[in-house]
């Protein structure tokens, strides 16, 4: 077994989860800086861009949240941290906000539904992000969820301790 919780969705021992989430944050970071853009220019090109940023950001958060939830439901240990748990619903939240951001864009239209509540809720998004990307990365530092076992490991087989070597070196 090893010692640090193990991923379950990975290629190899690379594990698919943090590989993901560079997009949909990407994404949903960029929609409030569009709106931002389109506040200051009138130009309606930022209200769409912001709008389909939310749409992209939305559909790889399920991607990436796939991966997540698969290393979450198979692995006990990681469903023991606190900061997975917060890490899960924060997520969870800042999708429903912007899938709530996105429905009224698409729906108003583009421009009309960014002041006030476009603009609001995807600086929300960020925020949430913010503290869900802490949580993470309190999960792979602190927790090393999904961190190989020895330094020089090259996958999750089982680390076997090397009895002698410099202790042998020194009597030597």
């Amino acid at each position: 077994m090893t010692i640090n919780p193990k991923t379950t969705a990975a290629i190899g021992d690379h594990p698919l989860h943090p590989m993901l989430i560079p997009f949909p944050v990407a994404f949903l970071v960029g929609a409030p800086i569009a709106d931002l853009a389109f506040i200051g220019t009138g130009d309606a090109f930022w209200a769409r861009t912001a709008m389909w940023l939310i749409g992209a950001g939305i559909v790889m958060a399920l991607v990436a949240a796939a991966a997540g939830l698969t290393d979450f439901l198979s692995e006990p240990r990681i469903r023991s941290l606190n900061d997975a748990w917060y890490h899960m619903a924060g997520n969870l939240t800042a999708v429903v906000l912007a899938l709530v951001n996105f429905y009224l864009r698409y729906a108003q239209g583009a421009e009309a539904a960014i002041k006030p509540w476009g603009v609001a809720l995807s600086l929300i998004v960020v925020g949430i992000l913010l503290f869900t990307g802490w949580k993470g990365w309190e999960m792979v530092y602190r927790h090393h969820v999904a961190v190989l076992d020895a330094p020089g490991q090259t996958s999750s087989e089982p680390v076997t301790p090397h009895h002698g070597g410099e202790s042998q070196r020194r009597a030597a």
